[in-house]
Formats: C-alpha cells, sequence, structure tokens
C-alpha cells in the first residue's frame, strides 16, 4: 500500500450548500482509496457531489467522475476545491440513453460501458463504483488491467440481480473482501466490495 493524504479527516473538502430533491454524499468512508498512486487513472462512477472524486484529485493528476444526476454540484465542488477532474455527465450502462433516478430526481441520459468510460478516461487503474445496480452491467473483460477497485454492490430491489459472471471474475483475478457494512441502508445493499489485483 502506498502512503497518502487521502483519509477524509486529513483532506478537508469544501461543499457548496444547495437545496435539492436529491442526497448530497459529503463522505465515502466506505471506500478505501489510500494507495491511489500519482500516476494512476482513476475512474469515480457515480460520482455525486464529488466525495471520491475530489480526494483522488488531490494525488492523481487523470481523475474522471461519471455522473448523470448531481453533475452541475458536482462540476462546482470541483471548481471551487481548485482539482483537475474530467466529468462525464452520464452514466454507467449499455451505451444506449435511459432513465436515472435518485431519490425523488429522475433523468433521462447517455449512457457508457465501462469500456468506453475507460476510453474517454485514458484508462482505468483505480476504478470506484457506486451506480446503485448498474454494476452488474460490467462485462468482466472490461476490468482487465484494472489495478483496484472500490465497488458498492447492490440486489434487488436497488438494481437488477447479481452477475454471477463479474463475481466469478474478480474471484479469479482480485484479492478482495465484500464488507458487508452498508453505510446507509440495509435494502438492497450486499456490501462494499474492496479488490486488490493479483
Amino acid at each position: 500500500m502506498y502512503p497518502s493524504p487521502l483519509l477524509p479527516e486529513d483532506a478537508p473538502v469544501i461543499f457548496l450548500s444547495q437545496d435539492t430533491p436529491f442526497r448530497q454524499i459529503p463522505d465515502v468512508f466506505e471506500y478505501r482509496f489510500n494507495d491511489i498512486c500519482p500516476e494512476d487513472v482513476v475512474v469515480d462512477i457515480g460520482a455525486n457531489v464529488g466525495a471520491f472524486c475530489i480526494r483522488a484529485a488531490r494525488v492523481s493528476c487523470n481523475v474522471t467522475a461519471v455522473e448523470p444526476v448531481t453533475v452541475s454540484l458536482l462540476r462546482d465542488n470541483i471548481r471551487v476545491n481548485g482539482v483537475s477532474v474530467q466529468v462525464i455527465d452520464g452514466a454507467l450502462g449499455d451505451g444506449k440513453p435511459a432513465g436515472i433516478s435518485w431519490d425523488e430526481h429522475r433523468v433521462f441520459t447517455p449512457t457508457y460501458t465501462l469500456n468506453m468510460i475507460a476510453k474517454l478516461a485514458g484508462g482505468c487503474d483505480f476504478l470506484k463504483c457506486d451506480c446503485e445496480g448498474a454494476e452488474w452491467l460490467i462485462n468482466p473483460s472490461e476490468l482487465a488491467g484494472v489495478r483496484r477497485i472500490e465497488m458498492e454492490l447492490h440486489q434487488p430491489p436497488i438494481g437488477g440481480r447479481p452477475n454471477p459472471a463479474l463475481l466469478d471474475y474478480i474471484g479469479k483475478h482480485y484479492n478482495f473482501e465484500i464488507e458487508r457494512k452498508p453505510v446507509h441502508t440495509a435494502l438492497g445493499v450486499m456490501g462494499v466490495l474492496h479488490a486488490v489485483l493479483r
């Protein structure tokens, strides 16, 4: 593991306060990311208002955030924190436009496969993924070359059924743990995957 100044208490982040119909998540205590390297290409899928990507951008100069709903707040928070993060206005999916909901707010947005996102980002060494069940749309082969994964895993009623092929791939290629301590609620959350490429 690499030392890093990324722990939330060591790296305060400024969040602009706005009244919204959806939750704004300023903390990322469920994720382990103290081993991000300066040369890593970091991809944050489901960036919300930037809690993860802003902290990651303090270490890596190549961070991409993907967000379909809170994208305006995300861009504002990136700007006010003075970090460089590429923002993709969209969601993880099958490449076809889709309706995406976050709390009571719904948008119709482009979706991108993980390969498409990695191409736009210039690769993917470190993947953080919290996309309310869309993680099961990842084709296992799209993880080839991803060194680290931090991913919230969902089950119905959030998203569809888990993808056994994805879990099998991770089991064969990564040392991993699924921490079954959901941050928000147990309803529909399997746990948080922490995985390191073997």
